[in-house]
């Protein structure tokens, strides 16, 4: 497992999330890919899910990410170089939204889904707005035929599902984990927001733990299956 030996304000670092991020990744995006694609990622962070994902799949393709600490794309970068991914993950340290992306099959993220009334947190990337979603849906909105999002049960999680419906999306297929509540969504900025959101139906947790999703979207008349309901049911369970 790679792993980030800077402080946790200065570059992203949870490895349980960051684990089953790959974990998804692996099996529901790149080990269903059967010929060489292009995938472009928001927010690469060290670049460590990625980077164990192409290590334990036979995905030939290529990914773009696009990361905007300067600090945290070094880092990813120097670990691709060190497994030799070179030509296989590119590192890009600019905006996503204002890069010339390349045309790509698929979307991937965990984008930031820390609540909050502002981004004046520990880490301010992390920041997904009031509710949470707020990055998710600007991802959604871009078009692509298919997307790989992280999605958080405190962070209004059926709101977002329902974006994304809106927006001609499935759910295509999802896998969920049990995680808890760690150093970043438990600064007090952050968790009097979550509590907010959980008068008004918008976060689901239980105790110190929540859910994460990672779920595959893909536009609805490129899917066959749609299992919203069930994604909804879930995320609203705690």
């Amino acid at each position: 497992m790679l792993t980030s030996p800077k402080p946790l304000k200065d570059v992203f670092y949870c490895p349980e999330e960051s684990n089953f991020y790959s974990h998804c990744l692996e099996n529901l995006v790149l080990n269903q890919c059967d010929s060489p694609k292009v995938i472009v990622e928001f927010g690469s962070g060290d670049g460590s899910p990625v980077i164990n994902s192409l290590m334990r799949t036979r995905f030939n393709g290529t990914i773009h990410g696009y990361e905007l600490n300067t600090l945290a794309g070094k880092i990813a970068e120097s670990n691709i170089q060190e497994y030799e991914l070179t030509d296989r993950y590119i590192i890009h340290n600019s905006s996503f939204f204002d890069a010339a992306l390349p045309r790509a099959e698929y979307l991937i993220s965990n984008p930031p889904y820390l609540p909050s009334i502002d981004d004046n947190i520990y880490q301010p990337l992390l920041h997904g707005g009031r509710d949470g979603s707020e990055m998710a849906r600007k991802l959604l909105a871009m078009g692509y035929e298919n997307l790989l999002l992280m999605l958080s049960s405190y962070s209004n999680p059926e709101g977002l599902i329902n974006y994304a419906i809106a927006k001609g999306y499935s759910v295509a297929s999802f896998l969920v984990s049990p995680l808890t509540f760690g150093y970043y969504s438990s600064e007090p900025k952050v968790r009097n927001m979550i509590e907010e959101l959980r008068k008004n139906r918008m976060a689901f947790y239980s105790g110190n733990i929540y859910l994460l999703a990672g779920v595959v979207f893909k536009k609805q008349s490129e899917s066959n299956t749609d299992l919203s309901a069930e994604l909804i049911q879930i995320m609203t369970s705690l």
